[in-house]
């Protein structure tokens, strides 16, 4: 039995955002928040999240990771300055 397609709105670095799917990747909440990443590959972000579903509320998503989204789920994206 499918369930209908809904939003769900995250939070990444306080903007919160509207995500039309279930999971999210490394590269799309570091695109949420610094757009022309796709420019700047050599850019590494350490990328952290809270809030997240029951079996893992709390982690770090790693380049080429994702994870599953909820509603009200918290992103937080920094430089880590290395390359």
């Amino acid at each position: 039995m499918a369930a209908d397609k809904k939003t769900v709105t995250i939070i990444v670095e306080g903007t919160p955002h509207e995500w039309p799917k279930e999971e999210i990747t490394y590269a799309e909440v570091v695109t949420l928040e610094v757009p022309d990443y796709a420019q700047h590959p050599e850019i590494t972000y350490a990328v952290t999240y809270t809030r997240g579903h029951g079996n893992k509320p709390e982690g770090i998503l790693s380049p080429g990771g994702s994870v599953k989204v909820k509603d009200g789920m918290i992103f937080n994206v920094s430089e880590t300055g290395q390359s």
